[in-house]
């Protein structure tokens, strides 16, 4: 009995894949504030790096063990990961999660003891958290070529996702193949929120994060950081299209 070459290969089942890097964050000064420990699984799908899980735990310096940490599940989509982060020095926790289409609930648990709750209706072009990463790489063939490709960026203690637009730009602080930064499109929030300004190398991989983080400074204020990126395992397949 002949079976197709074809046939026999869409029976094979998917092989598990690890993506495994690092992050230091640092001030305009060069001092160390925290490690982020990344460990994202997935699977190689048409040769295509298609994450499934994530987890981050950060770290301050010379210390094993971790002040917060982040996990993120991209079962329905690459964008709009579910997201549970916890920073326990601020008895701080945000979950978001996607009861019923089309929606996502949002509870933060906010530093000074309150309990935020948002219920938010989304289009197919919105990006949650570390989705922009995905996102970006989803787009790789505009962020060669220079073309700027509009999306909505969630605010999640704001309960709203705002429209952004991820753009080819020089900046003197981040050396990477490529450099691009997203940055909110409109007026208002122009003049309220900084562009975040990222480095990528020539396989897809995330070498620079310049901007706003979400881990707390204090009560009031997060940190503002250059996070450089370094990876240690990487999956058996491309990570850009």
């Amino acid at each position: 009995m002949v079976v197709s070459f074809a046939l026999m290969t869409a029976a094979l089942p998917a092989v598990a894949q690890d993506f495994r890097f690092t992050g230091t964050a640092t001030t305009d000064g060069g001092n160390v504030i925290y490690e982020e420990r990344h460990a994202v699984d997935g699977t190689c799908e048409e040769g295509i790096f298609r994450p499934r899980q994530h987890e981050v735990a950060y770290h301050k310096p010379g210390s094993e063990a971790s002040f917060a940490r982040k996990s993120l599940e991209y079962g329905a989509s690459v964008l709009r990961p579910t997201v549970d982060f916890l920073q326990p020095t601020f008895d701080e926790k945000m979950e978001i999660t996607y009861p019923e289409p089309d929606t996502l609930m949002i509870n933060w648990q906010t530093p000074v003891g309150d309990s935020e709750r948002f219920q938010v209706g989304y289009s197919s072009n919105t990006v949650v958290d570390a989705g922009f990463d995905n996102f970006v790489r989803q787009n790789w063939q505009s962020v060669l070529a220079g073309d700027p490709v509009e999306f909505r960026f969630l605010g999640p203690t704001r309960g709203e996702h705002y429209g952004f637009v991820l753009e080819r730009v020089e900046n003197e602080q981040v050396d990477a193949d490529h450099v691009v930064q997203i940055r909110p499109t409109g007026m208002v929030l122009r003049f309220l929120v900084d562009p975040i300004v990222l480095g990528y190398n020539n396989a897809g991989a995330l070498s620079d994060y310049l901007g706003l983080t979400n881990i707390r400074k204090n009560q009031d204020e997060n940190y503002t950081a250059h996070i450089r990126y370094s990876v240690q395992t990487s999956p058996d397949c491309e990570l850009t299209p």
